[in-house]
């Protein structure tokens, strides 16, 4: 393999490595958002029954579900953007595969064109020993 081909396979193996990285900290992200949206609807389910259960809590209900849907909305955002954030790495990662493969693709021609091309000249230079011993 020739040095460039090398460096441009290092160059996008090393892309594709961070993208895979970046994109596995983004799912790690996600999954703590989505935690995060479980934990509040687990949260307003108690608050709910404990309503039913105790007049003063369910008096203080409708404040409490004030601050809960805040919150559960700002985590419904942080997911969306998250979601986004997902599909741009995903994409990206793929664009990277894609030159990588390109990349090796180009690499292995130019190889195989190389052996090629060396075949072609011993070929030649038997053939040129053919005809001097005829002559000869």
């Amino acid at each position: 393999m020739t040095a460039w081909a090398h460096s441009l396979i290092r160059i996008s193996n090393y892309e594709v490595e961070t993208l895979q990285k970046r994109l596995a900290e983004i799912s790690s992200r996600k999954a703590s958002a989505e935690m995060r949206l479980a934990v509040l609807d687990a949260e307003v389910e108690i608050e709910r029954e404990r309503a039913r259960a105790d007049a003063q809590a369910g008096m203080m209900l409708q404040a409490y579900l004030a601050g809960w849907k805040a919150r559960k909305g700002a985590a419904e955002a942080d997911l969306d953007t998250l979601d986004a954030e997902e599909e741009g790495a995903r994409d990206a990662l793929t664009g990277a595969f894609g030159e990588l493969k390109k990349f090796e693709h180009v690499a292995e021609l130019t190889r195989l064109n190389a052996i090629v091309a060396a075949n072609k000249r011993e070929t030649a230079a038997f053939d040129e020993m053919g005809l001097r011993r005829r002559a000869g």
